[in-house]
């Protein structure tokens, strides 16, 4: 089957009107990208990103447009035309709402180009000396000495394609020795607690603070034969909620594969976590923070026994000395 993608230009600040008047008309199955939509939820969330997407950034520079898909049929152009028509009389009856140009654009889509052409983007990707991540759909040849790990990363981060989930891998393979229990603050697909687990750990839970996550995690686990009985994963903040944070402590490794200015006050926080000899690893910091994080990590009690450096990201590992936790 195969569609036509309409694109009709508006403005932000009608933008909502625009949608509406299209649901009234009876499409009900449309999106809209809207800039000034992007940037309010990036204040909003601030404190959560390091760093935005400079090519997303140029594409929604300006746009207030939606986006809504008819069947390419015998009957599509009168279909749009009678669109165009109804969204100029739409305008013509209210105009004292700047409703922008409202003009439409046409291109051809085929129906597997926007469901599933995204798979291909995900392949088998060898991660440090032993693991490979495996989409989910795929069942590729398991290289001898690598131990697979499926995932389905859903609409949540976590493939195993960013240098900082990287490098947190490769640094699980040198802290674990077998038996440890792991806590994965920003679990996201749970990729993580189940690369522990598959190294050798004997219990992780994940926490999030995106109350979609733990599903897709479990899920995962799920994938790999990893019951609830050695992942868990629930939402939550353990910046603001200190009955999280006793429930989660003592563990001997704790992970932090989230942003600067997230980890620099979790660092007092890990320090009271961890058991004694226990291992903070924290990464997704973008190098220009990477003295700050690490003087926060140190003035915490912990002391930094590996930098890795990879692209643009740093990871720490820090243990907490026998004698000093707090």
């Amino acid at each position: 089957m195969q569609w036509l993608e309409l694109t009709i230009q508006t403005q932000a600040a009608t933008i909502e009107l625009v949608a509406d008047h299209l649901t009234a008309l009876g499409y009900d199955s449309f999106s809209m990208d809207d800039a000034a939509e992007f940037y309010e939820f990036l204040d909003q969330t601030r404190k959560s990103w390091d760093y935005i997407d400079e090519q997303l950034q140029q594409q929604l520079d300006g746009v207030s447009q939606i986006r809504l898909y008819i069947e390419d049929s015998p009957e599509a152009p009168a279909q749009v035309a009678a669109l165009r028509a109804q969204l100029h009389a739409f305008k013509d009856a209210h105009p004292d709402w700047d409703l922008g140009e409202l003009s439409m654009s046409l291109e051809n889509v085929q129906n597997e180009d926007w469901e599933t052409a995204w798979k291909a983007y995900y392949q088998p990707l060898p991660v440090g000396e032993k693991l490979l991540v495996i989409p989910c759909w795929m069942q590729p040849e398991i290289p001898a000495g690598r131990l697979p790990l499926l995932l389905d990363p859903g609409m949540i981060f976590g493939t195993g394609a960013h240098a900082s989930t990287q490098m947190c891998m490769a640094a699980l393979e040198h802290i674990l020795k077998g038996g440890e229990y792991v806590v994965d603050l920003g679990t996201g697909s749970g990729i993580l607690s189940i690369a522990a687990l598959r190294l050798g750990a004997k219990r992780c839970v994940g926490v999030d603070i995106d109350p979609l996550a733990p599903a897709v995690a479990e899920e995962n686990a799920a994938r790999n034969g990893m019951g609830r009985d050695v992942f868990t994963a629930t939402a939550g903040d353990v910046l603001s909620d200190k009955a999280l944070i006793d429930s989660l402590a003592p563990c001997d490794v704790l992970l932090a594969n989230i942003v600067a200015d997230v980890i620099i006050p979790l660092s007092p926080i890990a320090a009271g976590m961890l058991k004694p000899g226990g291992f903070f690893l924290c990464s997704g910091i973008l190098d220009q923070r990477e003295e700050e994080v690490a003087a926060a990590i140190e003035a915490a009690g912990l002391n930094i026994i590996a930098r890795d450096r990879k692209e643009d990201w740093c990871c720490f590992t820090a243990i907490l000395p026998a004698e000093d936790r707090q």
